[in-house]
């Protein structure tokens, strides 16, 4: 409910406070006091679009601030809350408009942007009037609006399920089909990659074992000569010569006592078992420089064809072997992907059906809540001297989606015969007043979160009918809140709060003010509204007679 509007510096407002109150709440006064400068205000701090230029001749800035109280439960707790806004049982927005145009913005004394002052305005305020495009004249919403009426929020979630499991099974679908055609375009390449892989059969640490060998052949070739001379001078020059020099100097130490010749032979000794060493050392070295000729070339065959596929598929030689495993996945997704294909399709089909049959059940009722809603706002139109008119819900076929496959149209025809069409095609200006309200007063229900403002609904009736649109103003207050923008008289008695629009100049300035009427305040402006200027005996006893009720 709105609480308070507190205006500065806004067109001819310098000051306005404003106290509103639960149920009717009427705004009156001459045309152009700037009653609507009020609702240019409110839309203003609501994040609406609207005037461009708001701040008053003179002033630095404009700012308008509203107060709401919200029930638990209340839509705009959960905004706030997403938004990361402070929340409680009281919303306070402010705007502020500089001269130069900045426009800035608050929430419960928390900065935010636009376009979460309109989010909130959804859950807070509905406006209605002859240029009413934000409510019940946008076809967009009308959908909506039958929903709400049919109590169909259960089959709509259903559907809005049923639509997302069959978009999740479609999406599966299509990204195995792209995968499988990307498959299938190289197939013939991987099994012959495959092929050629499978028959080198390359293992991890192979590219560098075989050049390690490779290189060690190579060697070989060049010092295996060599080595084998050296052998020769160890085993034969060397171990003979030194075997008969170790005969004669034991012989002759054998004979002669104190030669001098015991650490000679010892030493000798020991370099005859350290040739002995060096001989099988050398020999060892000999063995392993043996190869055949053709280990060479077979050796390098194998490095050669290891690196050249490493490079004609741009892997590192250690990473053939996975390299390979990866082509052999791919190979067999596609030998398993027609059958997965398959059943995703099947799955996919009856996630299909069970969308059709949930949007099926969801546009059954809600063809049979479009009659019982026909026939609602046809009882409202006869008291509104309406009864010639035709109001119908029209519910077409339109492409699937997560709201069903209905497209939802309010229509009218003024009079028998008449082509229908669109309210704000067919309807005149207070035609399309009546229509709107009674339409209100059918889509009403149990909902009284939103404060409902009328801008001059009333215009071009009066007498009974007006009376019967203020008995249906009120009837929608009785649960919630409503502001009326009013020039009816008959309109304007129903009020449980009456507030005056005028104007006066100070200083030279022309200034609006709003003010809140007793009740003898209350009588002169119901006879100012019945009779004009002059206030006459005979209109105030009208307007008493129309406060009487």
């Amino acid at each position: 409910m709105l609480r308070a509007l507190d205006i500065r510096d806004i067109l001819i407002i310098d000051h306005l406070e404003l106290n509103f109150q639960p149920g009717l709440n009427v705004l009156t006064g001459e045309t152009g006091a700037g009653k609507s400068i009020l609702l240019d205000s409110l839309g203003f701090v609501l994040g609406w679009r609207g005037r461009a230029e708001l701040v008053r001749q003179g002033a630095a800035q404009g700012e308008v601030l509203a107060e709401f109280d919200l029930a638990e439960g209340h839509p705009a707790h959960a905004i706030l809350e997403e938004a990361g806004l402070p929340g409680g049982e009281t919303l306070i927005l402010r705007r502020v408009n500089t001269a130069e145009g900045r426009k800035t913005a608050w929430v419960n004394d928390r900065r935010c942007s636009g376009e979460v002052l309109r989010a909130l305005s959804e859950t807070l305020v509905e406006l209605h009037g002859q240029h009413d495009d934000r409510g019940l004249l946008n076809p967009r919403g009308h959908m909506a609006l039958l929903d709400q009426y049919a109590n169909v929020q259960g089959l709509l979630a259903s559907v809005r399920a049923a639509w997302a499991g069959a978009a999740k099974a479609r999406k599966t679908v299509e990204a195995t089909r792209a995968a499988l055609d990307a498959v299938r375009a190289e197939e013939e390449f991987l099994r012959h990659a495959v092929g050629e892989l499978d028959k080198l059969d390359p293992q991890p640490g192979e590219d560098e074992a075989l050049d390690t060998r490779r290189r060690q052949m190579q060697a070989a070739e060049r010092i295996r000569g060599d080595i084998t001379r050296a052998f020769g001078l160890l085993s034969d020059g060397a171990e003979t010569a030194m075997g008969e020099a170790l005969r004669w100097l034991e012989g002759v130490a054998g004979q002669e006592s104190g030669t001098g010749l015991e650490e000679p032979l010892a030493a000798l000794s020991r370099a005859m078992i350290e040739l002995g060493d060096a001989q099988d050392g050398v020999e060892r070295v000999l063995g392993h420089l043996e190869f055949n000729p053709g280990d060479l070339e077979d050796c390098e065959e194998r490095l050669f064809a290891i690196r050249g596929l490493a490079r004609k598929h741009d892997v590192q030689a250690d990473d053939l072997a996975g390299y390979a495993d990866t082509l052999r996945g791919k190979l067999a997704a596609l030998d398993a992907g027609d059958q997965d294909l398959a059943d995703q399709e099947a799955a996919l089909k009856a996630a299909e059906a069970a969308y059709a049959q949930a949007a099926e059940q969801l546009s059954a009722a809600r063809r049979e809540s479009a009659v019982a809603l026909d026939q609602a706002v046809m009882a409202e139109l006869a008291p509104l001297k309406m009864e010639r008119a035709v109001f119908e819900t029209r519910i077409s076929s339109c492409a699937p989606g997560p709201e069903g496959s209905d497209a939802v149209a309010f229509t009218v025809a003024t009079n028998p015969g008449a082509p229908a069409g669109a309210l704000n095609k067919i309807a005149s200006g207070g035609e399309l007043s009546r229509f709107l309200l009674a339409l209100k007063v059918c889509l009403r229900g149990e909902d009284a979160s939103k404060t409902l403002i009328f801008d001059e609904i009333d215009r071009g009736v009066g007498g009974a009918t007006a009376d019967a649109v203020g008995r249906r103003l009120r009837s929608l207050a009785s649960s919630g809140q409503v502001l009326v923008v009013t020039h009816s008289p008959q309109v304007a008695a129903l009020g449980g709060h009456h507030w005056q629009v005028r104007k006066q100049v100070v200083d030279g300035m022309t200034l609006s003010q709003v003010v809140p009427l007793a009740d003898t305040e209350r009588v002169d402006e119901l006879a100012r509204m019945v009779s004009g200027d002059t206030i006459t005996e005979e209109a105030r006893a009208a307007a008493r007679a129309l406060l009487a009720g």
